[in-house]
């Protein structure tokens, strides 16, 4: 499912005292099959746009009493609004958006604080129930409750039954995951996926992620604030700040921006940050970012250019 933002807007509260535009003529295309990252400060507006991929937040369009207003005598209508996620139009207020929310799947925050159920199995298979357009069968839901639990890496016999508050918080947040990704979604969204763990507990969401990617949704989008995280695993990258879309560009080309990324009040990977170190004694490593391919590089140039140069 490729996914088109084109003049995008969002107020909080409007008409209001607290009215807040949030998102401010974004345009933005996700195509099918990427692993994509949204990077940008508190306030930038990355989470708001990610909350109208599948219809948590709709456009004022696509309510059943919009209507259209006639635009200012002498001026020029605006920019028409697109919102495309595949075949949904999410401007169009004959959509059906349960349809697609079984398609557009979201992992939000710390998702284990959002486990409500008696049992794992319960819990797992209440977006199965939600979304469907038709109630599965007691067969249907085992059958998509096991295989979700078991992408995630976790024993459907062993949990069905238990609590999902007894389990550790590593099995919390996959059960959590499970119960997004049941409906098998083509696109699956996540917000800080590897907030509050430790390197090894980031490092094995991660690779859940990816084995999704690879296994069960076509098209995975992360919201992070962690350079690191957006250098080794993203195809692409779009910069948010107040509301707009700064930039989007491969992880490779991004980092090359330091300056402005910080001006932006952003970071860049650790290993961004090595290479400019390197560079300022006279050694130039040329590489993706990733902490892989950085090694490969000073290695290289460790064997080939002892006296320095460009590895």
């Amino acid at each position: 499912m490729r996914i088109v933002a084109e003049h995008l807007s969002y107020t909080y509260n409007a008409r209001s005292p607290f009215e807040t535009a949030a998102l401010k003529d974004v345009s933005l295309t996700i195509e099918e099959g990427e692993f994509f990252g949204i990077i940008g400060h508190t306030g930038s507006g990355k989470s708001t746009f990610v909350q109208h991929l599948n219809g948590l937040l709709r456009l004022p369009s696509s309510m059943k009493r919009y209507r259209a207003k006639k635009p200012k005598k002498g001026l020029p209508p605006p920019p028409a609004t697109v919102l495309q996620v595949g075949e949904f139009d999410l401007t169009d207020k004959k959509t059906d958006f349960r349809a697609l929310r079984k398609k557009v799947g979201m992992v939000f925050q710390y998702p284990e604080y959002q486990l409500f159920a008696e049992t794992v199995k319960e819990d797992v298979a209440f977006g199965l129930k939600n979304f469907s357009g038709k109630k599965p069968t007691e067969e249907e839901t085992d059958s998509a409750v096991r295989a979700a639990l078991e992408v995630v890496g976790l024993d459907y016999d062993e949990l069905k039954d238990k609590s999902p508050f007894e389990l550790s918080g590593g099995q919390k947040r996959r059960v959590a995951i499970a119960g997004v990704i049941v409906t098998r979604p083509e696109v699956l969204v996540l917000d800080e996926p590897a907030a509050g763990l430790d390197p090894l507990g980031k490092r094995e969401v991660m690779e859940l992620l990816h084995k999704l990617h690879s296994e069960w949704c076509k098209t995975v989008v992360i919201v992070s604030h962690d350079m690191d995280e957006i250098s080794e695993n993203c195809t692409r990258a779009a910069v948010f700040a107040d509301g707009r879309v700064e930039c989007v560009l491969p992880p490779r080309e991004l980092f090359r921006h330091a300056q402005k990324l910080e001006q932006l009040g952003l970071d860049v990977p650790l290993t961004a940050k090595l290479c400019e170190l390197l560079a300022q004694r006279g050694i130039f490593i040329d590489c993706d970012f990733t902490t892989h391919d950085f090694c490969e590089k000073v290695l290289a140039y460790a064997r080939s250019h002892p006296k320095g140069g460009r590895a």
